[in-house]
C-alpha cells in the first residue's frame, strides 16, 4: 500500500457516467482519494454520505474527493442517484488502480479468505505526494478526520 511521501499514481478511472478520470490532471493541488469495498452496502453508503455532507467544505479548500470501487459505472450512478451523493464516485473495474494504490488485499471474513479492497484513504499535497494515509479506516468521524488533515496542508 501506498505510504506517505509516495507520488500519486498516474493512473485512469472512469467516472459514473463513464468519462474517465485521470489522477494525473489533479496534480498542483491537493486531492484526496479513498478506496471502499462495493457500492450502497451500509459501511460504504455511511462513508459516502460522510463525505458528501462535507463536499462543500472540501470544495472551499480546493480539495477535490474521488472515491473508487471496483463497481461498474452504472452501479455508481445508481448508487449516486439514490443517496444523492456529490462526491465524485469512480470505477476500477479491472482493479489496475487499487493494484497501484496497495488497495487489493486478502480479507478474511468467518473464517474464508478472498481477495477484496481495502477501505483505505490517500491524501495527496499539491506536488502529488502522499501527506497522509489511512490504511485501515474505521467510517464513523473518518471524514472529518481527513478534512482537517487536508486544511493543514493550507
Amino acid at each position: 500500500m501506498l505510504t506517505t511521501g509516495d507520488s500519486l499514481p498516474e493512473v485512469t478511472l472512469k467516472g459514473a457516467d463513464e468519462a474517465p478520470i485521470a489522477l494525473a490532471d489533479y496534480k498542483g493541488k491537493p486531492l484526496v482519494v479513498y478506496f471502499y469495498p462495493k457500492a450502497d452496502t451500509p459501511g460504504c453508503t455511511n462513508e459516502a454520505l460522510d463525505f458528501t455532507a462535507l463536499k462543500g467544505e472540501f470544495d472551499k479548500a480546493g480539495i477535490p474527493v474521488i472515491a473508487v470501487s471496483r463497481d461498474k459505472p452504472a452501479k455508481l450512478a445508481k448508487f449516486a442517484a439514490k443517496h444523492e451523493l456529490t462526491v465524485t464516485l469512480a470505477s476500477d473495474e479491472d482493479g489496475a488502480v487499487c493494484e497501484a494504490f496497495g488497495t487489493w488485499i486478502e480479507k478474511k471474513l468467518y473464517g474464508r479468505e478472498y481477495m477484496g479492497i481495502a477501505r483505505a484513504t490517500f491524501l495527496f499535497s499539491a506536488d502529488g505526494k502522499a501527506a497522509r494515509v489511512w490504511p485501515s479506516v474505521k467510517v464513523k468521524g473518518h471524514a472529518a478526520e481527513v478534512l482537517e488533515a487536508a486544511r493543514a496542508l493550507g
